[in-house]
């Protein structure tokens, strides 16, 4: 028989499998639809199902209540959930447990930031003993920024009535649209294999969340982590924080 080639599953085991399958690759993600059958319970705990053109997917949210004010999401929104996706192995169903949700749009922009920021303070890519010692007076300070506009007129300005004599490089870049990341990139590793300079600047003036992702990008992070030369992110207003900065 055909079916002595098989191993045979009872469905308990076949879906304790599919659980695990589901839940490690799926166990961190950004989930974006339309929110329908919105339905929170007395518990605080808030189920409703996430759909599209094409599909539908059944979510939950424990404690929503106690974390997010009334009216903010209802039937017919359009939202980004954060989430992991499990099975519930009694009616064999995947849904997607939810750990925040925002309206679509700049919405996304803060979830990605925090996530990005949870990855790499667990990878250490934040601790303080890791970080690299400015040098008293760098004999050169290399800048990668746009050469055009108010910020780079400012960091020149204010080294030159530090240190009158300060040597400066700068490494043109875009600071904004998607090619930006990719251009600071190669600014910080054009310093480091050139080892023209002491310390190295990277920076754009104020903006929008928008304005400042490319200093939110991880492969900009990496390379700051991974720079033999000293870094300084000098971006955005004090107000502002990205994840060059940390």
């Amino acid at each position: 028989m055909i079916l002595d080639e098989f191993s045979i599953y009872t469905v308990s085991e076949i879906t304790s499998e599919i659980k695990h399958l589901v839940s490690s690759q799926f166990r961190d993600v950004l989930v974006e639809g339309e929110v329908s059958n919105f339905k929170p319970y007395p518990s605080g705990h808030l189920y409703f199902t996430l759909k599209d053109n094409a599909s539908m997917l059944k979510a939950v949210f424990f404690n929503y209540q106690g974390r997010y004010p009334d009216g903010m999401i209802g039937d017919g929104m359009a939202v980004i959930c954060r989430g992991r996706v499990d099975i519930y192995e009694r009616r064999g169903e995947y849904q997607l447990i939810v750990s925040a949700i925002e309206p679509r749009g700049l919405g996304i922009l803060q979830l990605k930031f925090q996530m990005l920021k949870e990855k790499l303070l667990k990878e250490g890519l934040f601790d303080q003993v890791k970080k690299k010692s400015l040098p008293v007076l760098p004999r050169v300070i290399g800048i990668v920024t746009s050469p055009v506009g108010a910020a780079i007129r400012d960091m020149l300005k204010v080294i030159s009535e530090k240190f009158e004599n300060m040597s400066v490089l700068i490494y043109p870049v875009r600071v904004q649209g998607e090619e930006a990341a990719f251009e600071i990139v190669e600014g910080i590793e054009y310093f480091n294999q050139t080892r023209s300079v002491d310390v190295i600047i990277v920076g754009r003036g104020g903006g929008s969340l928008e304005d400042l992702s490319p200093f939110n990008d991880e492969m900009v992070a990496r390379a700051i982590y991974a720079s033999l030369i000293p870094v300084v992110s000098g971006v955005g207003h004090e107000i502002d924080f990205t994840i060059s900065d940390f």
